[in-house]
C-alpha cells in the first residue's frame, strides 16, 4: 500500500511538471523533465511518504530557486570579469573574494534549509538530502557523457 502511495505521488509530480512545461520552449521542457526525474529520485532515496513529500517539495522549490539565483550571480560575476594577461594580477584577488562570498552565501542557504527540511523529514534525512542531490547531479553528468559518446 505504501509503495502505491509513493508511485501516486511521483506520477502526480511528474504530471504537474509536464503540464506546467507544455507551453514552454524545448529547453524548458528538457529542464522540466530533468526536474521531475530529480523529484522522483529524491522521493525514492529519502523514502518520503506522500505526506512528507507534500510538505517537503514546496520548501525544496524555494531552496532550489535561491541556490539557482546565487549560482547564476556567481557565474555572471566570474564570466564578466576581465581575463587579460595584464589585468590578471589586479583582478585575481578581488575575483577570489567574490567567489568565496558566493560560496559562503550558498553554504548559508544550505544551512538555513537543512533546518527547514529537518522540521518536515527529520535531521538525518535533511542532512542526507544534500548527498542525494549531489548523487543525482553525478548520475545526470554520467548520462550526459554517455549520450555524447
Amino acid at each position: 500500500m505504501l509503495g502505491l502511495k509513493h508511485l501516486f505521488v511521483m506520477i502526480s509530480m511528474v504530471m504537474l511538471c509536464i503540464v506546467s512545461a507544455s507551453a514552454q520552449p524545448r529547453d524548458s521542457k528538457r529542464f522540466a523533465a530533468i526536474e521531475s526525474e530529480k523529484v522522483a529520485y529524491i522521493t525514492k532515496e529519502l523514502s518520503l511518504t506522500p505526506a512528507e513529500a507534500q510538505r517537503f517539495f514546496p520548501i525544496y522549490n524555494l531552496y532550489s530557486k535561491e541556490i539557482w539565483t546565487i549560482r547564476s550571480k556567481k557565474r555572471e560575476s566570474t564570466s564578466a570579469s576581465p581575463r587579460g594577461v595584464n589585468t590578471f594580477n589586479r583582478s585575481n584577488n578581488a575575483e577570489k573574494k567574490d567567489i568565496l562570498s558566493y560560496d559562503a552565501k550558498e553554504l548559508d542557504i544550505k544551512k538555513e534549509y537543512r533546518k527547514k527540511f529537518a522540521e518536515v523529514i527529520g535531521s538525518a534525512r535533511a542532512s542526507q538530502f544534500f548527498e542525494v542531490e549531489q548523487n543525482f547531479r553525478e548520475l545526470l553528468y554520467k548520462e550526459l557523457q554517455r549520450r555524447n559518446r
